[in-house]
């Protein structure tokens, strides 16, 4: 790095514009002049590249040349496409473990009686169908009115989960499988202290099927009703309330008791991304992983079409070559899945995206694996399906950021982390999302929003493992009670998005 470009790999033939480069400027320690303007965060040819040739960054493949690219060119979407990024796969190849962690880490956390800790303690209203949303939303409005809460003092809040979905969808196969997982998985999230299940009555998802197969929670902390059997709107309110008082007292027991950082399970999520997020926040992010897994806590990498073309990496760090394997056939499934609704693959990057320098998918994939460090991958598990192994995992999701902390809500996600380098503005109830800005524009300008700059690594020298250390002690603290820029604002009520699969009917 220089004050003004950065090369990622000796391998690289494009390297990254850390100011905005004017049209025949020279680039600092090389003989050739920048050939037109270079947007800060975009990339430049460090060497004539011939049409048709790779284009390397991270000392990996990110696209190929659409023409010949002289030296000092700017590449971008008009001169770089995403090609065929096929290759064989290597499986269980690079998965040698972390070592422990040096001194164990706690937090203060909330215990719960599966052995979960919590986060928060808070009350969900958890609906069945959208047309129970409503109602849910106004027993919520109705417990506040009344000041109900005043009487809990360890009950963070009222949750009202609302969806568009429960109905006019096949009761069988892949889509109600992901929604009832999604519901169930909520339901027992440790960030709950208890849930009050809402209904209709006559939709596909129906109460009974959740309350018995899914078996959601103890008797003690769970409560549920259908508004057709309750009598109405106003009954379901005023039913709604008692019942919330009544579970209000078991969550109000709950108080915060020291807990291992083993007990962290931290979903991490990039939105918004730009020519710095494989740079700063990524790798930082990738680097607070580690020490999580090194802790014996679980970081959980998704957003499947924004791996793809990096797949590879996390194969070869996969503790048995069947899990390596069952990654790749979600990957196959991606595939078929955006052909046969006539998209594809490389539907990324946004246009946001590209402003902040992206090109391809396969460059953006690049750097969103970095949030998973260097740990081996200990199991890859589908769309809100409950975790069963400790360490880093993956779980398949769309790339829509709602619609994959969802999932990893779901999954048991009791901390988000959320990268971005164009802003993002957002939270996830009941889990507290903390926002790592990718660079100092965007520190300065959303300030607000965002929890921690790591822009400072490029324009103040921070190194990775420093700034990974700020990362992870700032989990610890919003872990124990800390509140995020997103909770202060008051995120947090309209980005539960189960993942619709299937024919809407």
């Amino acid at each position: 790095m220089t004050q003004d470009i950065l090369i990622l790999n000796a391998d690289d033939t494009v390297g990254i514009a850390l100011v905005d480069i004017r049209s025949g400027a020279a680039l600092s320690s090389f003989e050739t002049i920048a050939q037109s303007d270079i947007p800060k965060g975009h990339k430049f040819a460090l060497r004539p590249i011939a049409k048709g040739a790779a284009v390397i960054r991270y000392g990996q493949i990110i696209g190929y040349a659409t023409e010949d690219i002289a030296a000092g060119a700017h590449v971008h979407s008009h001169n770089l496409s995403f090609g065929d990024h096929k290759r064989g796969y290597e499986f269980a190849t690079q998965n040698t473990p972390l070592p422990a962690a040096d001194e164990s880490d706690s937090f203060m956390g909330y215990h719960r009686p599966d052995g979960q800790v919590g986060t928060r303690n808070y009350i969900g209203i958890l609906t069945s169908v959208n047309c129970a949303g409503s109602v849910a939303r106004f027993i919520a409005e109705a417990a506040e009115k009344s000041g109900l809460l005043k009487d809990f003092p360890n009950v963070d809040g009222i949750v009202p989960i609302v969806h568009s979905s429960g109905c006019g969808m096949s009761g069988l196969g892949e889509g109600y499988q992901m929604l009832f997982r999604t519901l169930a998985g909520y339901s027992k999230n440790p960030n709950f202290g208890a849930i009050l299940l809402v209904g209709l009555g006559c939709e596909v998802m129906q109460v009974p099927d959740l309350i018995g197969p899914a078996r959601l929670r103890d008797g003690e902390s769970f409560r549920y009703m259908t508004i057709q059997q309750t009598g109405g709107t106003k009954r379901t309110i005023e039913r709604g309330l008692s019942m919330l008082r009544e579970i209000a007292a078991v969550a109000n027991r709950a108080t915060r008791a020291p807990a291992p950082a083993s007990k962290l399970v931290v979903g991490m999520q990039c939105g918004g991304s730009d020519g710095y997020s494989g740079i700063t926040a990524n790798p930082a992010m990738g680097y607070a992983s580690d020490l999580i897994v090194r802790q014996g806590g679980t970081t959980i990498l998704s957003e499947t079409p924004e791996i793809y073309g990096a797949e590879h990496l996390l194969t070869r760090r996969a503790i048995l070559p069947e899990i390596g394997e069952k990654l790749i056939s979600r990957i196959q499934w991606w595939e078929d899945y955006t052909a046969r609704n006539g998209g594809e693959m490389d539907n990324n990057p946004s246009p946001g995206n590209k402003r902040g320098g992206l090109t391809t998918i396969l460059e953006k994939s690049l750097g969103a694996v970095a949030k998973s460090g260097t740990a081996p991958l200990a199991g890859v598990y589908e769309f809100a399906e409950t975790l069963t192994a400790q360490g880093f995992v993956y779980m398949d999701s769309p790339g829509y950021d709602p619609c994959s902390v969802t999932g990893q809500i779901a999954s048991g996600a009791n901390i988000i982390t959320f990268t971005t380098g164009r802003g993002s503005v957002s939270g996830y109830m009941p889990t507290p999302c903390i926002k790592l800005s990718t660079n100092d524009d965007l520190y300065g300008r959303m300030g607000d929003d965002m929890d921690i700059n790591c822009g400072d690594i490029i324009s103040g020298g921070i190194s990775l493992a420093d700034k990974g250390q700020e990362i992870y002690r700032e989990i610890l603290r919003v872990a124990s009670g800390g509140t995020t820029k997103s909770e202060e604002l008051g995120f947090g009520g309209v980005e539960f998005v189960p993942w619709q699969v299937g024919a809407v009917m």
